[in-house]
């Protein structure tokens, strides 16, 4: 069994264009053999995946669907984000196998460590997103202006809608953990963050406004978290640096040596 499992190269250790080609290929197969059978076990359980999708739906509204194989196809798109989901650890072991060699080994713990903050502010996105946002958006997009028009949603198109918000909500809750990670890399520092503060909250707004909501509530439900983490992030990355600072001096010094 182990013959067939990639080996994980060390830092600094030369390989081929083939055995890097071999080894991401091998990496590549474990991800797909990992999603067969959580596509497997979420189809099996679709339906109540579905309906926890459209726990946030108005209480008298209904998903329709107008072709005949719709409600297959729609079965099967959600199972795949489902198991895609449900195997994202072992999707992002192997990126992060086939990358590590390019990374020293002291910054190997660190990164570790980062990842798995980010799995639970992930996680924390995509519930606050699914309380609190979407419900909002969903009771101000099905009734504008219903009196004008028959509303009818159709299934596809919202769990499409549904998806993508709770994404870019996981998404948006992972910027502390992006930012420290360019401090610690030392891409960005506290003070370059304090100085351009305006320029960071207008890329902020920019991206809520890109997820599938229109309503001002919902964005301003988007932006307030989005913009206190990221004085979060200030904040954390200057007591880091301080914490770090004693490490960049060492590699200084340990590359200043002959």
């Amino acid at each position: 069994m182990r013959r067939w499992l990639p080996r994980r190269l060390q830092h600094g250790e030369e390989a081929t264009l083939v055995e890097h080609l071999d080894e991401l290929r091998s990496r590549l197969i474990i991800s797909l053999v990992a999603i067969v059978p959580a596509f497997a076990l979420t189809f099996a359980f679709h339906e109540k995946i579905m309906e926890w999708l459209t726990g946030p739906l108005p209480a008298d509204k209904q998903l329709v669907t107008f072709g005949v194989t719709e409600p297959f196809t729609i079965s099967v798109k959600v199972s795949l984000i489902a198991a895609l989901a449900l195997v994202m650890p072992i999707l992002l072991w192997q990126v992060w196998s086939f990358l590590s060699p390019a990374v020293e080994e002291h910054n190997r713990r660190v990164i570790v460590v980062l990842v798995a903050i980010a799995t639970a502010l992930f996680v924390c996105g995509v519930i606050f997103m699914y309380y609190l946002v979407l419900p909002r958006a969903l009771e101000f997009l099905t009734t504008y202006d219903e009196e004008l028009y028959d509303i009818q949603i159709r299934a596809s198109y919202y769990y499409s809608f549904a998806a993508l918000l709770l994404l870019g909500g996981g998404i948006g809750f992972l910027l502390p953990i992006f930012v420290l990670g360019l401090v610690r890399l030392r891409v960005l520092s506290s003070a370059r963050l304090r100085s351009n503060r305006r320029i960071a909250f207008v890329i902020l707004l920019v991206f809520a406004a890109l997820l599938p909501t229109v309503d001002p509530v919902s964005l301003a439900f988007e932006v307030i978290p989005l913009l206190l983490l990221f004085e979060l992030s200030i904040w954390v990355s200057v007591l880091a640096e301080r914490r770090w600072r004693r490490v960049w001096d060492e590699e200084l010094l340990e590359n200043e040596s002959p």
